[in-house]
């Protein structure tokens, strides 16, 4: 099984803005959420932790006590110019997007260049996880991302998926491989957000 996690919430996150690579750690509420996902059985019973190397991603991993692999591909998207804008700031982002894929902001990383990765990543520990259960710490796009590749759909799928913080979505082995399982799950989730 493959469990993804995405981090506790964040000052930035908290106030609306787009967080890419800005190396920034866990407000108290998202330290909160990190120490709830850290209670959840499924995930503490897990053989490892695959993490981001970002901070926040680190900071949320550490609670589940497993041994932690860093990994690159699991970092959030490189928004470029727009890191840290107000998403209603962002007008031209989305909108580019949303028509292009390909599209890169200056400075930044494309929609199709994050999927191309993620999906590699996922390939990489897919025979893994059907053997173990495996817990990979990391972002809303390359959770996104992860999930259009288990339902072998287009990265277009994004703009029709919403991931909370602190939330687990599990792919799990089907018949003729990855199937979702649950998506956005926070029931875990004592705290607010």
């Amino acid at each position: 099984m493959l469990y993804l996690v995405r981090h506790g919430r964040t000052a930035r996150n908290a106030g609306g803005r787009l967080l890419g690579r800005e190396d920034v750690q866990l407000d108290d509420l998202g330290r909160l959420q990190a120490r709830e996902i850290g209670q959840v059985p499924e995930l503490r019973n897990a053989s490892r932790v695959v993490c981001s190397p970002l901070l926040r991603a680190r900071e949320t991993a550490a609670t589940l006590d497993l041994p932690v692999a860093i990994d690159e591909r699991w970092s959030e998207i490189d928004y470029g110019v727009f890191d840290g804008l107000r998403l209603d700031e962002a007008p031209e982002l989305w909108r580019n997007w949303s028509v292009d894929l390909s599209y890169a902001p200056e400075g930044g990383e494309s929609l199709a260049s994050l999927a191309g990765r993620v999906r590699e990543a996922c390939d990489d520990l897919w025979d893994e996880a059907v053997e173990k259960d495996l817990v990979v710490v990391t972002h809303v796009s390359p959770i996104k991302a992860a999930v259009a590749w288990a339902l072998g759909v287009g990265d277009e799928t994004s703009w029709r998926l919403f991931v909370d913080v602190a939330s687990v979505t599990t792919i799990g082995p089907g018949s003729s491989g990855p199937v979702l399982r649950s998506f956005n799950q926070s029931h875990h989730r004592r705290s607010a957000w």
